[in-house]
């Protein structure tokens, strides 16, 4: 492994140590996991933090599935005993029936970038309902299986925070609702299994953002962290007045594994408390990386469908584990850009040029 590869590797080994010091997780030695979406934010550092486990001299075979081939940096989170990424397609029940029984399943496969899945409304919807099924039928008895569903379940709300027993009001011709629909779908596959005894948990993720994010995610942290990086300035189209309310990963993530591992309850919220509007997001990047922030002469509309405030309540996360003590907005974002500029001296990556601006898309 060159030195590049070796420093961006060792930001999500960092952030995975921390994770694995916070609680148990050796009911995974000896075990057989799937972790779908494995080369995505999520699935990255699920696999750091098993890759952690190993360092450990435990024994954990993990099956890592993509749609495509993963890029190469992360290949030495998986290079342990029979451990290996698998190819394939979700949605193709052939393959589904190819896959082995397992001990735990983590489904976060899925097009978590707006412009993703609005483009890929079909896939979106049989990745998160038939590859649902497929999987937790490969889950062996007294197994556990956690889906990452999403906030957008609460799209059309006129309040935030969010309840887990909230539940949105868009309809099916909604922009969003191949996504919306399909998380909303494969939440009801979990709940249906679970009244035939299966341990199946969903897990309502919102905004999630660090180190692990692939070059060109459209999701507006990383479009702003490059567009600092390689433009050298951060160009809006819009006055980024949208509300959010970001989640660094390792916390995201530590509090997956624990609904996975302990859970007593069906859904939960999993989110931060770093409120920020886009505008203040695009200026603190601007300030991390030493890069000015242009506004537009005139206000222009963000991504189709985009809710104009996204926040969840976690009291019930909390009331069962532990108050979350949150990464700062900041340290997080500084460590996402060390990821970035990381990723882009390693893959001589470029940006398109022919897309200048910045909008305060959903995510």
């Amino acid at each position: 492994m060159n030195s590049s590869i070796k420093n961006i590797i060792d930001i999500i080994m960092s952030d995975a140590k921390t994770v694995c010091g916070k609680m148990d997780l050796s009911a995974l030695y000896g075990k057989k996991v799937i972790i779908t979406g494995a080369s995505g934010l999520l699935g990255v550092h699920f696999l750091a933090c098993i890759k952690n486990l190993i360092k450990k001299g435990k024994d954990i075979e993990t099956i890592a599935i993509t749609r495509s081939t993963p890029p190469s940096y992360i290949n030495t989170l998986i290079d342990y005993g029979n451990s290996r990424f698998v190819s394939g397609d979700l949605a193709d029940s052939v393959f589904l029936r190819s896959l082995p029984s397992v001990d735990y399943i983590i489904h976060a496969a899925g097009y978590g970038q707006p412009m993703r899945f609005m483009e890929n409304p079909i896939n979106t919807i049989m990745l998160n309902t038939v590859g649902t099924i497929g999987l937790i039928e490969k889950l062996r008895t007294n197994g556990k299986f956690l889906f990452i569903s999403t906030s957008e379940l609460y799209s059309g709300l006129a309040a935030s925070p969010y309840i887990e027993s909230q539940i949105g009001t868009t309809n099916t011709d909604h922009h969003r609702a191949c996504y919306i629909e399909a998380k909303r779908c494969g939440e009801t596959i979990c709940n249906s299994y679970r009244q035939k005894g299966l341990y199946a948990k969903s897990a309502r993720l919102c905004l999630a953002y660090g180190p692990g994010i692939r070059t060109g995610d459209k999701r507006v942290i990383n479009t702003f962290i490059e567009k600092a990086l390689l433009e050298k300035e951060i160009n809006m189209l819009d006055y980024g007045q949208a509300i959010r309310t970001y989640c660094y990963i390792s916390d995201a993530v530590y509090m997956l594994w624990r609904i996975l591992m302990e859970g007593k309850e069906h859904v939960y919220n999993v989110g931060g408390n770093s409120r920020i509007s886009i505008a203040e997001l695009a200026n603190n990047i601007g300030r991390i990386v030493n890069v000015p922030v242009q506004m537009p002469d005139s206000g222009k509309a963000g991504v189709t469908g985009a809710p104009d405030d996204v926040c969840l309540d976690i009291t019930k996360f909390e009331q069962e584990f532990h108050p979350m003590s949150f990464i700062p907005i900041n340290e997080g974002l500084s460590r996402t850009v060390e990821w970035i500029r990381g990723i882009i001296n390693c893959t001589n990556y470029r940006v398109n040029k022919g897309s200048r601006g910045c909008q305060s898309n959903g995510h």
